[in-house]
């Protein structure tokens, strides 16, 4: 199956999606799947409130962004997702700039490679808390502030390791699977209350960040199980995740979307 692809697509030209629509995005900044989402949807007529633990980083994305989609339309605002205060800050901004929420997109994560026999307490604890502990927190701050508007869509990023095993990630993916079932279990409590809780589950999303922590020995073990041959573009991830955001996934909820041909 795989070597069907040479390339990506092109790039698929925005429809307005989500137009009118507020968007709150953890891990923003950069290259990654979180800075193709915000761009993703800017074009898609969001205005849209970035967040990310790097502040430089931040601050470089939400001008850039504001210089091409105006200032209006995107604003930012550094938030840890290991602290719920700050979490709280960051849905009472958006409240404050925009007056609503409609969408929560909750991108942050944290990876690591270490044996689970070697591994200290400290390196499970801090990925646990950011991947998982972190969805968690966002999640929470995302229904308390949809459920009075009777409305509103969360997006979680999960990952394909949430289901198959790879060596090394043993944290990591245990806070993916729990991701997961947390996805599930929000679905079920949100629905009542018409907000949607989806997740995406990529798998290998090149961008250069990924490039400098990862050997490129394990990246061309993972491209090679992907059915295109190729890893996706961080755009191709954000598409999905703009679809789980649109009216167009209306009665998808409690769905982990695979963006990758690895499903189990």
């Amino acid at each position: 199956m795989t070597g069907q692809q040479k390339g990506p697509p092109a790039y698929v030209p925005a429809h307005g999606l989500l137009r009118d629509r507020v968007v709150v995005i953890t891990a923003a900044a950069g290259a990654g799947i979180g800075g193709a989402t915000a761009r993703r949807c800017l074009e898609e007529g969001a205005r849209v409130l970035l967040s990310d633990a790097h502040e430089r980083r931040l601050a470089a994305s939400r001008e850039a962004l504001a210089g091409e989609f105006g200032a209006d339309q995107v604003a930012a605002l550094p938030c840890d997702v290991t602290s719920d205060e700050q979490v709280r800050a960051l849905y009472a901004a958006a409240l404050e700039r925009f007056g609503r929420v409609d969408v929560a997109v909750n991108n942050a994560g944290l990876g690591g490679t270490a044996e689970l026999v070697d591994m200290t307490d400290e390196q499970w604890d801090r990925v646990v808390d950011v991947t998982l502990g972190g969805t968690m927190r966002c999640t929470r701050a995302a229904l308390r502030t949809m459920r009075g508007r009777g409305g509103g869509a969360i997006v979680n990023n999960a990952s394909v390791i949430g289901w198959r095993a790879q060596r090394g990630q043993s944290h990591y993916a245990a806070a993916k699977a729990g991701v997961m079932a947390l996805t599930r279990c929000a679905a079920l409590e949100a629905a009542e209350h018409g907000i949607r809780v989806n997740a995406v589950s990529p798998s290998l999303a090149m961008h250069p960040h990924l490039a400098k922590v990862t050997s490129p020995e394990l990246l061309e073990e993972l491209t090679a199980r992907e059915a295109f041959g190729r890893s996706a573009e961080p755009w191709e991830v954000a598409n999905v995740i703009v679809f789980l955001a649109s009216g167009y996934s209306s009665y998808l909820t409690g769905e982990v979307v695979s963006v990758s041909s690895q499903h189990p």
